[in-house]
């Protein structure tokens, strides 16, 4: 296929006319901006060209011909809007290095209450391309994330729009998103958007490195931040792990401090520390000729400290005092008190008062914070290898502590440890860090890509079944609903009455059934539900006594019509048909005592020879396979089919399978009730404990609000039901303290703010 992927008309494909940031761009970045387009236009080019061949192959492995015909209906508008796909994502490119000298105001965003009328369900579609999405960022992420850094930290230094590595106009995350808007107008399945998926990142997204090699380059020759060196361009190794030079040579670049934020933050934090080290964190007072251990040494002994911490180790260890230990017995073979340097103990003293706080937390269920305080002395190597371990969100030891907090959520202390297969995975996590992690933090952006795998696939999972538990409730909220419109139906009509007792049996065993079907498929407003009453209404006129004429005569003209109508609904409803037979039996034979009580009023002076209207009698009475003669009832007969039953109680039906539950009497809290507020804060998707008694807890999560039934479900961390409660049910348990809302921020940021906020505090005191 003939391409023009060597001539990219710049001016042609975005104008920078069209938007008027772009002229205030550096030249620098539009040099970088330019060269990324070209790289991008020829990754997208080779894209196309496969992707036919790939559909191809998967229609020629089709099992049956829907599929076939799927992949080539996929092929077709593949090709139909190919041109379109590439201008829409090369623009949307442009656009977004045109915003960097923006800054843009966001809305937080409000998540409302799931409600009967407007329950939204993450689709599986969605899931799936959610989680493939994930997984090619995070190759990206662990294979690129040095020089992604610095290219982020260039950007940061020339625009005035403060960027991460996710808001990077080149980084995978930004670029995987724009791809996908402009693929929003391809009417393919599911199967054939992971297809194009995978090939976005195999042509476009493993192309990354090269791509940000030379633009770290471009960035260098202009003079932004030349102290970072530009990462070599570079491909993962057979394993999927990143030579051990390369990415300790990149850490060591960035713990000299290169970046002038990370120098900010950190020499904050000393501040802090030196402010309040009286307090707070005192140091040992060292002699004069005491002699500070290298940065090297003190990774030595954490590593001592590290192969020989027991694997149940209590969490209340105290690293500096065994660190203390380990340096009293080096001076004493060494005669020359050792000690460790300042910056390398104050690193030692925040990571040891962040460790306290997560040890405290309350989200954290106590069977995992063994594990995790094992994860300690870990997290204070790569704190000392690197200080962009304290300032920056997206660093891989921070982001793994972070995944494996909010992953931990849910999990039950009554889980079973050694069959849970979280636990395993993050027991898994902590034995790799502690054999394996000695000086190359590579090991944590590895271990942050395979646990990120691992929850997605947990994820997935629990959001499906928490999907099947919703629409459970959702269809239990509209069966409910239902009965409440059948029962208030059938108690203005019949409440009150003395009817025959068949009829009233009819109504509430079959034609109950009828109108239930009738409003969950077509709604009480609708025409169905409307015939349905009807129904029921000239059912009932159909078995009163009447004396008039036309009575007589209405009732001629309306029994067959009833009868068909009767039948129909109770045949549409599966209604068994041995009941159904016996009921019309009985029915009919109500009807013949109708027309023998006219037949009765009559005196026989009056009869004469047959009128008119006793021929549309007889005829209706044909359809109904009935005769003249057989109208002659004896007394005993009429007894025994109309007996009646007077309807004193409201008739109350029972869903099918379970019986109804008696409303409980609750408590009633005044409207503006502290509890009732913060229930009605309750956010779907916020998890919270419930005390059940002394020794158990339960952690769950708000999957739903059915508002018509005011239940609120809650589901396990495996997306399954395990507990619902009213409104005001839920009110009480807040109100006597046995519940309480998991706090679901990452635990890292917590407890870095957290440690900040008391060294202020003591700074202040």
């Amino acid at each position: 296929m003939k391409t023009d992927a060597n001539v990219v008309h710049l001016n042609k494909m975005v104008p920078d006319t069209a938007h008027p940031a772009a002229a205030r761009l550096p030249a620098s970045l539009i040099q970088v901006r330019d060269r990324a387009a070209t790289q991008l236009k020829q990754a997208l080019q080779a894209l196309f060209d496969n992707a036919d061949d790939t559909l191809f192959d998967m229609a020629d492995r089709a099992t049956s011909n829907a599929e076939q015909n799927s992949f080539f209906e996929a092929m077709r508008d593949l090709r139909l809007k190919r041109k379109g796909i590439e201008r829409g994502f090369l623009q949307r490119v442009f656009e977004s290095f045109a915003s960097l000298n923006h800054y843009v105001v966001g809305k937080a965003p409000t998540l409302d209450a799931v409600s009967f009328d407007s329950l939204s369900l993450v689709q599986n579609d969605e899931l799936e391309e959610t989680v493939a999405l994930d997984s090619m960022i995070a190759k990206v992420l662990s294979r690129d994330h040095v020089a992604l850094t610095h290219l982020t930290t260039r950007l940061n230094a020339i625009v005035s729009k403060k960027l991460d590595d996710k808001s990077n106009p080149l980084g995978p995350v930004l670029l995987s998103e724009l791809f996908l808007e402009s693929c929003s107008g391809l009417g393919v399945e599911i199967k054939v958007k992971l297809i194009i998926l995978k090939l976005f990142e195999k042509y476009v997204l493993s192309g990354l490195d090269q791509l940000y090699s030379d633009a770290n380059g471009v960035l260098i020759e202009a003079g932004v931040l030349p102290e970072l060196k530009a990462v070599p361009a570079r491909r993962a190794a057979a394993h999927g792990r990143p030579e051990r030079s390369d990415s300790v040579e990149g850490f060591e670049r960035t713990a000299g401090f290169a970046d002038d934020e990370v120098r900010e933050v950190f020499g904050a934090l000393q501040e802090l520390l030196s402010q309040t080290r009286e307090g707070a964190a005192p140091r040992r007072q060292a002699p004069s000729n005491a002699m500070p251990i290298s940065t090297n040494d003190l990774m030595r002994l954490l590593s001592h400290l590290q192969q020989r911490a027991p694997i149940q180790a209590p969490m209340d260890v105290d690293l500096r005092a065994q660190l203390e230990h380990l340096l009293t017995r080096a001076s004493a073979k060494s005669g020359r008190v050792r000690v460790v340097g300042e910056v390398d103990e104050d690193v030692i003293n925040l990571v040891s008062m962040l460790f306290e706080f997560i040890l405290d937390d309350r989200s954290l269920p106590d069977s995992l914070k063994a594990l995790i305080a094992r994860l300690q002395i870990p997290m204070l190597k790569v704190a000392v290898l690197d200080k962009t371990f304290f300032s920056r969100g997206s660093h891989p030891a921070r982001r793994l502590l972070n995944e494996i907090a909010t992953a931990a959520l849910g999990w039950g202390e009554h889980d079973t440890n050694q069959r849970d297969s979280l636990y395993q995975k993050i027991e898994q996590v902590v034995g790799r860090l502690l054999n394996d992690f000695t000086d190359d933090p590579a090991i944590f952006s590895e271990l942050l890509a395979d646990f990120l795998a691992f929850t997605g696939d947990e994820r997935r999972r629990s959001e499906l079944l928490e999907q099947r538990t919703r629409d459970a409730e959702e269809g239990s909220a509209r069966a409910e609903m239902a009965r409440r419109e059948v029962e208030q139906a059938l108690n203005e009509r019949l409440l009150g009455r003395t009817l025959p007792e068949v009829v009233v049996r009819l109504l509430r065993e079959a034609w109950s059934k009828v109108m239930m079907l009738t409003c969950l498929k077509h709604g009480s407003d609708s025409p169905q539900w409307q015939s349905a009453l009807a129904t029921m209404d000239e059912l009932i006129w159909s078995v009163e006594p009447h004396d008039n004429p036309e009575a007589r005569l209405r009732l001629l003209e309306l029994v067959p019509g009833l009868l068909k109508a009767l039948r129909e609904g109770m045949a549409s409803a599966a209604f068994d048909p041995f009941s159904t037979s016996e009921f019309f039996s009985q029915l009919e034979a109500l009807h013949v005592q109708a027309f023998q009580r006219f037949k009765r009023a009559i005196p026989d002076v009056e009869r004469g020879a047959p009128s008119e209207s006793d021929e549309v009698q007889r005829s209706a009475l044909s359809a109904l396979g009935l005769e003249l003669p057989l109208l002659d009832l004896q007394p005993e007969e009429e007894s025994s089919i109309s007996a009646m039953v007077e309807i004193v109680e409201e008739i109350v039906l029972e869903a099918p399978g379970q019986p109804r539950s008696e409303p409980q009497d609750e408590p009633v809290l005044a409207d503006d009730d502290e509890s009732l507020l913060y229930v009605d804060s309750l956010r779907v998707g916020s998890w919270v404990e419930f005390q059940e008694d002394d020794e158990h807890k339960l952690r769950c999560k708000l999957a739903a609000i059915i508002k018509p039934t005011g239940k609120y479900i809650f589901v396990n961390r495996t997306g399954m039901k395990v507990l619902e409660k009213t409104r005001m049910g839920l009110a009480l348990e807040f109100r006597r303290n046995a519940v309480r809302l998991l706090d679901d921020a990452l635990l890292f940021d917590r407890a870095l703010e957290s440690v900040i906020g008391n060294l202020r505090r003591l700074k202040g005191a």
